[in-house]
């Protein structure tokens, strides 16, 4: 794997005190930023008394915001994965070629929507569930990029049909943002996750997919990581994503990718 970040999550800060705003983004609240805001605005209460920017809490302590309470049970963890080809995004314990099973990482973690079994690249995997829902929601329109090579030249018609919509599964593809990459190459920006959907566009335009990858998911990049490797997501990262996801409703629905 890229690192051996599994003692890393193991032995965490979670022991001993940390800093409020960070104790709140790892609960899955929101970013340190806007932590900083509530915080600030004194809507943030430790032990029933009004927090200060910059302070520190115990695990034992008890943090509200109003009158919800807030709870860092766990370290929030976001893994950048790159899904070699092969490997079934799913949780079946029976599928020897899991992701679950493949990664076979120290604490449960599953992935934020799919890549079929043929494609590779990007993919998420967390324990937060309002991350994955706010992710998954096609109405948050929110990017996925992909490389694609396909079995014919790619032409300007080819284009032009791919960015404006294309009809499958019984609806026509949002207008998406395609570009050129070479003869048989490709680039694709999608804002839906329909049923392997850019293979099932190809098809209609009389194209074969022959090598899909994904290489970013909203503000998280594929980079230079191999097949089958993995990295933490950076706390910049993070702070992005969640400023990104911050006004997106969280009610979950399929995004079954490619």
């Amino acid at each position: 794997m890229a690192n051996k970040i599994e003692k890393q999550f193991l032995d965490t800060e979670n022991k001993g005190p940390v800093r409020l705003n960070k104790y709140l983004s790892e609960a899955g609240v929101c970013s340190r930023r806007e932590a900083d805001k509530l915080i600030a605005a004194g809507q943030v209460t430790v032990d029933g008394v009004r927090a200060e920017t910059g302070m520190k809490v115990e695990p034992w302590q008890v943090v509200r915001i109003g009158k919800k309470q807030v709870s860092r049970q766990e370290e929030m963890i976001v893994l950048a994965v790159n899904k070699p080809r092969g490997i079934v995004c799913t949780e079946e314990r029976r599928e020897r070629d899991s992701i679950v099973r493949f990664l076979n990482y120290p604490v449960r973690i599953t992935y934020v929507g799919r890549l079929d079994k043929d494609s590779e690249g990007l993919l998420l995997m967390t324990n937060n569930g309002d991350i994955i829902n706010r992710m998954m929601r096609a109405a948050n329109k929110h990017e996925k990029e992909y490389k694609v090579t396909v079995d014919k030249p790619v032409t300007d018609e080819f284009l032009k049909e791919m960015a404006g919509g294309v009809p499958i599964l019984d609806t026509v593809t949002r207008p998406c943002q395609v570009e050129k990459l070479g003869k048989y190459k490709f680039k694709i920006i999608l804002t839906q996750g329909l049923n392997r959907q850019i293979r099932r566009m190809c098809e209609v335009l009389g194209y074969e997919v022959k090598e899909l990858r994904r290489v970013r998911i909203m503000n998280i990049e594929l980079g230079n990581l191999k097949p089958g490797e993995y990295r933490k997501v950076t706390d910049q990262e993070l702070n992005e994503l969640y400023e990104l996801i911050r006004d997106s409703k969280s009610e979950p629905t399929p995004w079954n990718n490619n």
